[in-house]
């Protein structure tokens, strides 16, 4: 693999990556001879890391040269576009090229399609919020590569309490493995009840509050965010994601759909198996206020961006949410 693109928004994911990727290349002995770490503050950075893609290894292991946070598949001069199309074919097996990024490689662009042409691209995007079976089926992997034995209970609950925050993850497996008593008995939802420190989890709980139009829990609940820091339009974008979530739902059964499977690909919804539980949060719900919610938290969205008072915009978006769905 002489070249190797990663991009996502899940850094944690990906530095796990990197390091392992540094491990399986470089010599511990010649590391420091064969390593290069280039920043996005240097304005040659991509010519730089091509030169040195192609300078050989010192000593023994490989040579790794790490382009950090580039946005050469965003924006490209004909320039260095040239000096790519010559360089990548001919970088040589005793290096390693990586290139990283945060934001997608734009594919229709000639610096990505030469990438998609000579790289192992890979992708570490943070899973919705919203879509606890993908956050359960996070947890099942992770739980499986530290060898941590969990019941379904306690693997829903965790999922719950960390979201897509995948240090969070680890750390709190790695906290549960030194807390069992034996690594034949599988952990309980008590222990992680116990041990485990519930995170993003409370923004799908201010969904729910809304959903049930309980005003003064879900003003607890936004108080609670935000005293744990948590980025106000990343709480926005998970109830948006909730709300479409069930909105679709909703519209499936009033259109007369009874098939989950159908269902499930309308609303983008990964385990059919789900559909049942979300049919029974929007049963006592009219499709007029699920449709009234998106331009609400759209308008709460374009507050925040504008500048608005975080907490009040918050506080009164929600208050207008929960006033959709309380039961006159």
């Amino acid at each position: 693999m002489p070249i190797a693109l990663f991009w996502g928004e899940d850094e944690y994911s990906m530095q796990r990556a990197i390091a392992d990727l540094r491990d399986r290349t470089l010599d511990p002995d010649w590391a420091s001879f064969n390593f290069d770490k280039i920043g996005p503050e240097q304005s040659d950075g991509v010519m730089n890391a091509l030169n040195q893609a192609m300078t050989p290894p010192f000593g023994m292991g490989q040579r790794l040269v790490w382009l950090v946070d580039t946005t050469v598949c965003q924006r490209c001069s004909e320039d260095v576009l040239s000096e790519m199309e010559r360089t990548l074919p001919m970088i040589p097996e005793s290096t390693v090229l990586l290139l990283t990024m945060t934001n997608k490689p734009d594919g229709r662009i000639r610096s990505t399609k030469l990438m998609q042409k000579h790289a192992d691209i890979r992708e570490f995007a943070a899973i919705p919020p919203w879509k606890t079976d993908l956050l359960e089926k996070k947890v099942k992997q992770v739980a499986q590569e530290l060898d941590v034995k969990l019941t379904a209970k306690a693997m829903e609950l965790l999922a719950e309490s960390v979201g897509n925050d995948t240090r969070q993850l680890y750390t709190e497996l790695e906290k549960l493995s030194l807390f069992a008593d034996s690594k034949s008995k599988p952990i309980d939802e008590d222990a992680v009840t116990t041990l485990v420190t519930a995170t993003t989890q409370n923004s799908l709980q201010l969904a729910a509050a809304i959903r049930q139009g309980e005003t003064g829990r879900a003003i607890a609940l936004v108080s609670d965010l935000f005293s744990r820091n948590e980025p106000a339009l990343r709480i926005v974008a998970t109830l948006v994601g909730q709300f479409r979530t069930w909105l679709w739902i909703k519209l499936m059964i009033e259109s007369g759909e009874r098939d989950e499977k159908v269902i499930a690909k309308a609303a983008d919804i990964a385990n059919p198996k789900r559909i049942y539980f979300l049919q029974q949060d929007v049963r006592p719900l009219s499709l007029q206020s699920l449709r009234q919610t998106l331009p609400i938290l759209l308008d709460l969205e374009m507050g925040l961006k504008q500048g608005a008072d975080e907490v009040m915009w918050m506080q009164s978006k929600v208050i207008e949410l929960c006033q959709l769905f309380q039961r006159k």
